[in-house]
C-alpha cells in the first residue's frame, strides 16, 4: 500500500486535485481511501456527492471511544473510502490533533489491515506545514510519499518550499520522500515554464500541470469529481493523466529547499514581479 500526503498552501486546491486524482485511480481498479486531515472536513464530499460525513473527532464526543470501523468512514464514488478527521469546537484545542488522534483511531481499527487489501490511502492536509498536528503524516512516517499542489503565484510557491523543509527535517527519521510538485495553474504568465524550473530547483519534477478550466467548478457545484460529472471532458483526462502519472511515479527525493532571494529571483525571471 502506497501512503501519500497532499500539502499545499490553503486555498490552492489541494482537496479538489486530490479527490478527481483519487476518481482516477478509481478507474483503473485501485482500492483508496483518503482521509481527510482539514477541520472543514470538506476533504471528501465530491466522492460522496457532497454528503456530510461524521468526522472521527464528532464520533468520538457524541458516541464515546467504542466504535467500529464503519462508524467513521462511508463509502463513495467507485468504491472510494472517505474518511474525515474533524477539529475541535471552535476557539478550543489544537485542530492539528485531530489528524493524530484520526490516524491513531484508524489504525487500531485495522483500516490499514492487509484484509482491507487498500492499493492508496491519500492524506489531504490543511495548508502549510506550520504545527505538528498537520506534519504528523510525515513526521511519524506515516505518508511516504508526498505531493505538493502549487501555482505560480508567489505565496503558493513560498508554501511548496517551506513544505520542502518540513520534508527535509523527517526525511530520515521517517523515510518521507517528494514525489513532486502538481501545477493547479491560475493562469500566471509563464507558469508551466517557471514551475518547471522551480521543480528543477529544488530537485524534483513537476509531475503534471493541470490547466484552468470553469468545468472544475460546475463540477463542484453539482457536488462531483469532474470524472463522475463529465466523463469524457478533456478536463476529466487531464486528472486521469495526472493519476496514472501517480501511480507509474518512481522518482522520490528528499528536496532542496532554496532560499527566498532565489524564490524571489525566480519570480522576476520569468516576469511574474515585473
Amino acid at each position: 500500500m502506497r501512503k501519500i500526503a497532499i500539502y499545499g498552501k490553503g486555498g490552492i486546491g489541494k482537496s479538489t486535485t486530490t479527490q478527481n486524482t483519487v476518481a482516477g485511480l478509481s478507474e483503473m481498479g485501485k482500492k483508496i481511501m483518503v482521509v481527510g486531515c482539514d477541520p472543514k472536513a470538506d476533504s471528501t464530499r465530491l466522492l460522496l456527492g457532497g454528503l456530510s460525513q461524521a468526522t472521527v473527532l464528532d464520533t468520538l464526543r457524541n458516541e464515546g471511544e467504542d466504535l467500529e470501523l464503519e462508524d467513521i468512514r462511508k463509502t463513495g464514488f467507485n468504491g472510494v473510502i472517505c474518511v474525515e478527521s474533524g477539529g475541535p469546537e471552535p476557539g478550543v484545542g489544537c485542530a492539528g490533533r485531530g489528524i493524530i488522534t484520526s490516524i491513531n483511531m484508524l489504525e487500531q481499527l485495522g483500516a490499514y489491515a492487509e484484509s482491507e487489501k487498500l492499493d492508496y490511502a491519500f492524506y489531504d492536509v490543511l495548508g502549510d506545514v506550520v504545527c505538528g498536528g498537520f506534519a504528523m503524516p510525515i513526521r511519524e512516517g506515516k505518508a511516504k510519499e508526498i505531493y505538493i499542489v502549487v501555482s505560480g503565484e508567489m505565496m503558493a510557491m513560498y508554501a511548496a518550499n517551506n513544505i520542502c523543509k518540513g520534508i527535509v527535517k523527517f526525511a530520515e527519521a521517517g523515510g518521507v520522500r517528494l514525489g513532486g510538485l502538481i501545477c493547479n495553474s491560475r493562469n500566471v504568465d509563464n507558469e508551466k515554464e517557471m514551475i518547471l524550473a522551480f521543480a528543477d530547483r529544488l530537485g524534483t519534477q513537476m509531475i503534471h500541470f493541470v490547466p484552468r478550466d470553469n468545468m472544475v467548478q460546475r463540477a463542484e457545484i453539482n457536488r462531483k469529481t469532474v470524472i463522475e460529472y463529465d466523463t469524457s471532458h478533456p478536463q476529466a483526462d487531464e486528472y486521469r493523466t495526472l493519476a496514472k502519472k501517480i501511480d507509474s511515479n518512481q522518482m522520490h527525493v528528499i528536496p532542496k529547499p532554496i532560499a527566498i532571494e532565489e524564490l524571489e529571483s525566480l519570480l522576476i525571471n520569468y516576469g511574474i514581479a515585473a
